[in-house]
């Protein structure tokens, strides 16, 4: 069994906070795996050390069985990997074209073949009558499309992918999907994060759940459906199937 991703007691800390604690996560390559859990559960914080972002206060790594430990190593990993970050740092002052055509670059791709996947992205995102427009132009929705064409210029071994869904409109939200759909098809791994549990049901093959910083539920979709939803189980394992529902005076007269 290839491991795309594999974690030994991966921690962070911010001061007294354990954002991420302890995590032992092993993802499978060529699965779509879905990450989970409540606000401030520590899905972004794990994000950003597994893309190297963010160094681990303790604990190891593997991406793409690489040990990132070593810069080497870890240069070659990234060189595999695409990112699309919850908050989009995109270049304000450059085209649609001139993002893609400078990330392409950065990875190496030759010219000639960058030009060509512009082309090909724009299409399938459906911004190619937007390729000349500033970024600061685009809508929030056509920004994701805009990253995601962009993880998916090096054609990427692994995508990060965090809340790509967040904020993104029905037409949108369909071509991420078909989008993702198709490279997991062709042999890519995907670990994604997710609040709409609809989309992580179908789309996913595993899941993971961490809650307080630890992961407290690691599972396949296929044996989550044999007894029950993904909500059902989302709910048991970070603990709100418990809580008593809050009401409002108001509404109860």
């Amino acid at each position: 069994m290839t491991l795309a991703i594999e974690t030994r007691g991966l921690t962070r800390h911010f001061g007294a906070v354990r954002a991420v604690d302890g995590l032992d996560l092993r993802v499978e390559a060529g699965k779509f795996y879905g990450f989970l859990g409540p606000n401030g559960a520590g899905k972004s914080t794990t994000i950003k050390m597994l893309t190297g972002l963010l160094a681990p206060t303790s604990g190891a790594m593997r991406i793409l069985e690489e040990d990132v430990s070593d810069p080497e190593r870890g240069r070659e990993a990234k060189r595999r990997i695409g990112v699309v970050p919850e908050n989009l740092a995109l270049f304000d002052n450059l085209t649609g074209r001139e993002y893609l055509t400078f990330i392409g670059r950065m990875y190496r791709v030759p010219l000639d073949t960058v030009r060509q996947r512009c082309q090909e992205l724009l299409a399938m995102m459906n911004l190619e009558n937007e390729e000349k427009k500033l970024t600061l132009e685009y809508s929030h929705g056509m920004k994701k499309k805009l990253a995601l064409a962009a993880a998916l210029l090096p054609d990427p071994d692994l995508l990060f992918l965090d809340e790509p869904f967040e904020g993104v409109d029905a037409v949108s939200s369909r071509v991420l999907r078909d989008t993702l759909k198709r490279c997991v098809k062709g042999g890519a791994t995907v670990f994604l994060t997710s609040h709409v549990l609809e989309i992580v049901e179908k789309l996913c093959t595993d899941v993971g759940i961490i809650a307080n910083g630890k992961l407290v539920h690691q599972t396949s979709m296929e044996e989550i459906r044999q007894d029950g939803s993904l909500e059902e189980r989302f709910l048991a394992a970070v603990g709100s199937d418990q809580v008593e529902p809050q009401k409002l005076s108001w509404l109860e007269e």
